[in-house]
């Protein structure tokens, strides 16, 4: 979607044809880490939740602002800034785990009740 919107840009991709996106991260890195978020947020509470998020989108994050800094991998064009980052990455983890913990919660009502 901020592809599609020109807020973002990745002049170095693979699969440049047939993708617009980063595919690494999009169908990789960030797969990854919700699975691990997820798995190890299964018991928690929503405030330790968001913390843990937090610490796994973080470093992720310090790696994009280094690559949009640093190297040709990223470009953030006008408006988007660090923050937008920063912030839409944490938003995003907190809804897909917000999205798992309800799909937990039904799975575990469902089975009590057959």
């Amino acid at each position: 979607m901020l592809f599609t919107h020109k807020l973002i840009k990745y002049p170095v991709r693979y699969f440049r044809k047939e993708f617009k996106i980063h595919v690494l991260f999009d169908f990789l890195l960030y797969p990854t880490v919700s699975v691990i978020i997820n798995k190890l947020t299964k018991n928690d509470k929503p405030l330790v939740i968001i913390y843990k998020i937090i610490l796994f989108i973080f470093p992720m994050f310090l790696i994009e602002l280094w690559a949009e800094k640093k190297t040709n991998l990223i470009r953030w064009r006008r408006p988007w800034k660090w923050y937008h980052t920063l912030l839409s990455l944490t938003v995003k983890s907190v809804l897909n785990r917000l999205m798992i913990g309800a799909i937990r919660a039904l799975d575990e009502k469902v089975g009590k009740s057959s």
